[in-house]
């Protein structure tokens, strides 16, 4: 990858990932050791992608400062009290998957915060909206849309991207950034996949598999929080 798609796929990965990623305000951080704990057991590793290829990458200090762009909508979050943070990404050769796991206090709080930053009928505009007018040439958003996906999990959402790439030699070639969100008892996951749109089909049944993975390893909270908004 360029320099500049490599840019563009960190602005994607920015704007469509987690609930986090999609406010303009931040969450009230307490980040306890039992709540690190079980964001880093629901992360993607290593072992998760199987043999075949080389793979780089591991854990990454997770972003909870990162707020949405200029938009209209602003969702509040402020409310919402986040005790674990944790990320993970690999890549290789046209490849690369990034999950991201964030830990509320309640259960409740992951339901209000999927109703604000998710399923808000203003997200998916501002979104798509943002990611066109960060793509610069020669890339070329061609479309952000909510694709299907199994409810695997109380909350599940797919998002696709697709970014047309102009060659130096005049040639288009068609990534795709799919984002997959989940949200089980007091945690939410993401699943973030970088790759050639020509791949879809073989990528989207690894997604599927690797989504079913880190939701198993979601643990429920030791006592849960009552929470009213």
């Amino acid at each position: 990858m360029t320099a500049r798609l490599q840019l563009l796929c960190v602005i994607a990965v920015a704007l469509a990932l987690a609930p986090v990623a999609a406010a303009a305000e931040h969450y009230h951080l307490d980040l306890t050791a039992a709540g690190q704990a079980d964001a880093r057991a629901a992360t993607l590793q290593r072992t998760d992608l199987g043999h075949g290829a080389i793979w780089t990458g591991g854990t990454t200090k997770p972003d909870i400062t990162q707020s949405f762009p200029a938009c209209s909508y602003k969702p509040k979050q402020s409310d919402l009290v986040l005790i674990g943070a944790a990320e993970s990404d690999y890549k290789t050769a046209g490849l690369e998957f990034q999950s991201d796991v964030d830990v509320l206090q309640s259960p409740a709080m992951v339901a209000l915060d999927w109703q604000r930053t998710v399923v808000a009928p203003p997200v998916l505009p501002c979104m798509r909206t943002v990611l066109a007018g960060a793509a610069k040439p020669p890339e070329r958003l061609v479309s952000f849309e909510r694709i299907s996906f199994p409810h695997i999990a109380q909350y599940a959402r797919d998002y696709r991207a697709i970014v047309d790439i102009t060659t130096s030699t005049g040639a288009t070639v068609s990534l795709m950034v799919d984002t997959i969100l989940l949200g089980r008892s007091s945690t939410e996951v993401s699943l973030t996949t970088t790759a050639p749109y020509a791949d879809k089909a073989v990528v989207s049944a690894a997604e599927l598999r690797l989504a079913e993975i880190l939701l198993a390893r979601v643990r429920a909270p030791a006592s849960p929080l009552p929470f009213t908004a």
